[in-house]
């Protein structure tokens, strides 16, 4: 779930569900891909690894993130620290290799692997007891100790930068592809990744007569009271345009990734619909629940009861099933047209 900076607990909240990011297990099954209407992104939450096993063809060395040069000679056993790098590992096809996961990596597969990341916070003892050949992070990746001290016990350890837009996931994948030596894999699976968002994007009926949806990102922890309007720098501002639709929050001026909700907030960004997390949508009661949160009533979304959810373990992650993320927005959004 990338995008996140805020003070205090908040930080911690957002991190956990945000960086999208994003999950003993590894096969390489066929992950379907069908989309659900009303809420839910796929009929199973499941990836879809490439046919082909492809061979890493090792060693490698390759620019880190973090100015450091790293040279990986073994693929055998992989720490991927995000859900989303968990994702991507896994659609290449090199499942069986990984060994552990983030708590955000939700995706069946991945389901019995041990949780060594959580909220951008990683255990070096965790990571380190396992073994790793290689160990991938993002920029957000910390705390800056555990990063070092995995680093000093001499395992190659890749920093990569998150994905905040679909311009970053064919990159990000090739990215992650070339250090793991399936140069190949990757350019499959970032062609067949854009294909698919292409197709989906084929379907978005032109605008009406009312012009484009404008579609408001709330994040919502209601157990934790965060209750966030997304702006500029949310992360859904991509996700929202490749929909056909305009980012509510952006177009009223918030300049920056998360505002506290208020309903002169809402009253100004003048909803269509309202984006949400699963888990969010459901720790304020659901739709009931929604629209006794101050001024989301009074909004056009509000009075129409017009939302749109899609699960936290894929909704930001920008990678290889972005395009189901994307169906799910549009066939919510646009329910007689798409």
């Amino acid at each position: 779930m990338r995008t996140q900076r805020l003070a205090g607990a908040v930080i911690s909240v957002l991190a956990l569900a945000l960086v999208a990011t994003g999950c003993g297990g590894g096969d390489s099954d066929d992950g379907g891909g069908k989309t659900k209407k009303a809420g839910a992104t796929a009929a199973a939450d499941r990836v879809e690894p490439l046919a082909t096993v492809p061979e890493p063809a090792l060693p490698v060395t390759v620019d880190s993130a973090d100015g450091t040069k790293v040279t990986v000679t073994s693929a055998d056993r992989l720490v991927p620290l995000t859900g989303s790098l968990n994702e991507i590992v896994f659609t290449l096809g090199l499942g069986k290799q990984v060994v552990a996961r983030d708590i955000t990596a939700t995706f069946e597969q991945a389901a019995k692997l041990p949780v060594v990341t959580r909220a951008h916070d990683v255990s070096a003892e965790s990571v380190l007891s396992l073994r790793p050949t290689l160990v991938i992070a993002e920029t957000t990746t910390g705390p800056a100790e555990a990063v070092d001290q995995i680093r000093d016990a001499g395992i190659p350890l890749l920093v990569v930068e998150p994905a905040k837009s679909l311009a970053d996931v064919g990159t990000r994948i090739t990215t992650v592809a070339h250090a793991l030596g399936v140069d190949a894999a990757g350019k499959e699976l970032s062609t067949r990744t854009a294909e698919r968002i292409a197709a989906v994007q084929k379907r978005i009926p032109a605008p009406g007569d009312g012009g484009k949806p404008r579609v408001a990102f709330l994040y919502l922890r209601g157990s934790a009271s965060v209750y966030l309007l997304g702006g500029r720098d949310s992360g859904a501002s991509s996700l929202l345009e490749a929909a056909g639709a305009v980012d509510a929050g952006q177009e009223s001026g918030l300049d920056k990734d998360f505002t506290a909700i208020t309903s002169e907030a809402l009253a100004k960004a003048a909803p269509d619909a309202i984006l949400l997390m699963t888990k969010g949508l459901d720790s304020v009661g659901g739709a009931e629940g929604l629209v006794e949160i101050p001024g989301v009533a009074e909004t056009p979304a509000g009075l129409d009861r017009r939302f749109v959810s899609v699960d936290d373990g894929v909704l930001l992650n920008y990678g290889p099933r972005t395009d189901q993320v994307l169906a799910s927005l549009v066939e919510q959004l646009y329910p007689d047209g798409a």
